[in-house]
């Protein structure tokens, strides 16, 4: 089995350097922020950056990358001014990505600030329906949440009735996180098989394009999204390791948001490849 495994970086000094640094502790994928996570500021665009780093892809080592949208992107904000900000954002980072086809941009749904879900589903899927494009070469992808507050997407079945209002279907997948998971309910560490079943029942195994592999601080079903190291939170290493040897999940490209820095993903990838010997 060939992990494709990597951590979420910085692209502060660019995003080549970003892509050779992954490389040099071992990842051949890796996940960045487009703009400020915290805001809506876009880095400025490098187009001799964006083509060393897409330079980077096949025979440069990196398998695939995963773009995340800013934290403060609500697509179903109560402030209609807000959702139109996040299209703005959203169509902004797809632009980006179109220098490096193929690859993945991940975002929270959002949360519906007491319009209740029925209303943030239509609102989430009428920003997609704004930014997707037919010639995009880009997979949107719907993270799965904790359920902290009013997140839209604690569930398999909110995520599938976004999807189903989404004109450009193919256009729009799934990245699944296990610390939110694991706080949303879904028992990922006594029976991974089971969850799998129902997500495929519900969504399509086949719309799984990512996932975030983290450990939890929280009881399952806390509802909560604090993350752990690999083997130091409640979901366990042996259940971690049971998610990225699945045949259902080991072709996926696997992202560590776990709280480190850079030296401590490359020895929690290191561990990860040494147990699955």
């Amino acid at each position: 089995m060939l992990l494709t495994i990597g951590a979420h970086m910085s692209v502060a000094k660019g995003y080549a350097h970003m892509g050779r640094e992954a490389l040099e502790i071992g990842a051949n994928t890796l996940q960045f922020f487009a703009r400020n996570p915290r805001g809506a500021k876009a880095r400025a665009l490098d187009e001799r950056d964006l083509k060393a780093f897409a330079a980077l892809f096949g025979e440069g080592g990196l398998r695939c990358v995963v773009a995340h949208a800013p934290y403060t992107m609500n697509a179903c904000s109560s402030d209609g001014h807000l959702r139109e900000l996040a299209a703005e954002m959203m169509a902004g980072d797809l632009k980006v990505m179109e220098y490096f086809p193929g690859n993945f941009y991940n975002f929270h749904p959002g949360s519906h600030v007491g319009q209740g879900a029925a209303t943030a589903v239509v609102q989430i899927a009428d920003v997609l329906n704004k930014v997707l494009y037919p010639e995009m070469r880009t997979m949107v992808l719907l993270e799965t949440m904790a359920g902290k507050g009013t997140e839209i997407g604690r569930s398999f079945e909110e995520l599938r009735e976004i999807m189903n209002r989404v004109e450009l279907s193919e256009k729009v997948g799934v990245c699944m996180d296990s610390c939110h998971m694991w706080d949303a309910g879904y028992d990922i560490a006594e029976d991974l098989t089971g969850v799998l079943k129902e997500f495929d029942s519900v969504i399509g195994l086949e719309k799984l394009k990512a996932f975030h592999l983290n450990d939890s601080l929280n009881d399952r079903g806390s509802h909560k999204d604090r993350h752990a190291l690999l083997g130091e939170g409640k979901i366990g290493m042996e259940a971690l390791l049971a998610i990225v040897s699945d045949p259902a999940l080991c072709e996926l490209p696997f992202i560590l948001e776990t709280p480190t820095d850079t030296a401590g993903h490359a020895a929690e990838m290191q561990k990860l490849k040494e147990l699955l010997k």
